[in-house]
Order: structure tokens, then sequence, then C-alpha cells
């Protein structure tokens, strides 16, 4: 396989992956890495430099239309991206001096967990309707549209929220998958936020993680532009049709698809890091 046929191949997985990242709320990295590792055999690290800089691409582009839309909720995400940016610089350290099949069993158990609480229908909790007092005085809550018109609802639980995302950068220095998957599960399982919300503004805030930790990738070297650009186009123009097709989406089927999406990846990831494959 020569330079072209390869840059193709990773341009036409990469436009797959963006297409289920905005779709998902994931950011595409979650399908990159191990897509990148396992089926093409790049170093871990590699893949995770190319990753991050997609999931910038991937933000930008999905992030603008759903803001436009009015499915983002901006203040939530500008106010929990304190945590993930903090998080995601701890995280890009750590991942330096840690093997890499320790990175991608790490990967796949966080994948795991994220697809087994993605899965689950969010139970009504007594009080759910009841306004949270902090998310009140922080001016939250928000509506969205759907087919019936507007929708309104509020945010719950601000501080254990902030808390996940502190993680949820964490795991995105350390994995480059713009931790989007945790982000989603804390916005919607925690927080209580609608899922459509959740993930566009999953989207919206991905970028500014994603960029904390791609600094320290590419200050220690391990951003290749050969590989971050097919795979930045690719997941740039699959982002921006995942978010046409987002807006009459079904709830349910997008939870479906998220949760298939990141199981079989992490069973993929544990096997090979288990195995010493990556």
């Amino acid at each position: 396989m020569n330079v072209l046929e390869f840059s193709v191949l990773i341009w036409l997985a990469s436009l797959l992956a963006g297409f289920l990242g905005a779709l998902t709320g994931l950011g595409g990295g979650v399908v990159i890495v191990p897509l990148l590792a396992l089926g093409f055999g790049v170093d871990i690290r590699y893949a995770i430099g190319a990753s991050l800089i997609s999931v910038i691409a991937t933000s930008s582009s999905a992030a603008a239309a759903y803001v436009k839309e009015g499915f983002s909720n901006i203040r939530i995400g500008m106010f929990l991206e304190i945590a993930t940016t903090t998080g995601a610089v701890v995280g890009a350290s750590i991942a330096s001096r840690m093997p890499t099949t320790t990175i991608a069993i790490i990967f796949g158990v966080v994948l795991l967990i994220s697809a087994y609480l993605s899965s689950v229908t969010r139970r009504e909790r007594e009080g759910q309707n009841q306004p949270d007092p902090l998310a009140t005085h922080l001016r939250m809550n928000g509506s969205y549209p759907t087919p019936n018109g507007q929708e309104q609802y509020q945010a719950h639980a601000v501080p254990a929220g902030f808390s996940l995302m502190f993680i949820a950068g964490a795991l995105s220095g350390l994995l480059g998958i713009g931790s989007g998957a945790l982000k989603v599960i804390a916005m919607d399982q925690v927080m209580r936020i609608p899922f459509k919300v959740s993930t566009t503004t999953s989207n919206f805030m991905i970028g500014v993680t994603a960029a904390a930790s791609a600094g320290v990738y590419l200050n220690r070297g391990y951003v290749d532009p050969g590989l971050a650009m097919p795979v930045m186009l690719g997941v740039l123009i699959g982002s921006l049709m995942g978010t046409r097709l987002l807006v009459t989406a079904k709830t349910r089927i997008l939870r479906i698809i998220f949760a298939l999406v990141i199981f079989v990846m992490a069973l993929e990831m544990i096997y090979n890091g288990i195995a010493g494959r990556l």
C-alpha cells in the first residue's frame, strides 16, 4: 500500500468516525483511536495525537450548527469547560509516562462503562421537575426545539456534574477521545439534561478540551501532520453529515448507536491491550 492509498483509506475511515461522533456527541475520537491503532497499526500515542486534532475540527464544525439550531446550552458548556480543560492537561501529562498497553486497557474499560450507562433509560426521580437552586442561580435552565415546539428543561446536580467533567477531561488527555462519552453521560444521567441537548453541548465543549491536551502531545512530538491531515478532513466532513441527521433522529436510536459503537471498540481495545499488540 502506497502513501496515497493509505491516506485515502484513513480519510474514509475518519469520515465514518466523524459522522458517528457528531451524531452521538462522542467527538469521533472514540472510533478514530482504536481504528488507527487496530486497523492501521499506528502507534497509539500518534493515533491519540491525530484524534485530538480531529476532535477540534469536529467540535468547530458541528458546534456552530447546533448553536444555530438552538440545541446547545452555551452557559452549561462554558461552565463545565473549566473542569474539563484542567483535567485534560493532567491526563495528557500522565499519558506520556504510561505504557501503551495500559492506555488501551483503560480506554476499553472506560468505554464499556460508558456503553452500559448510556443504554440504561434514565429513571424519573422524585422532584426531578423541581428547580435546582444552584442551576437556577447560574441560569443553566433552558429549552430546545422539538417537533411540537420549544421544550423547557432544568439542570440538576451541578457539583456532581462538574466533578465528572474533570474526570472526563483527564480521560480526554489520556486517551485522545474528546471525552464526549463521559460528558454526555454526566449531563444526561447526572445533571438530567435532555439527551439531544447533552450530545450537542458535548460537541460544543470537546474542542476546547481537546485543544488543551493536544498542545501537550504536539510539544512531545506525537502529532504527525501526514496522519493528522486526512483524519481531520474526514472527521470534519463526516461531522457535518452527522449534524444534519441529528436534528430529526429519535433519541432512543441515538442511545442504541452510542452504546453499540463504543461497546465493540471497547472489547477490541481491551483484548489487544492484554495481548500486548498496541
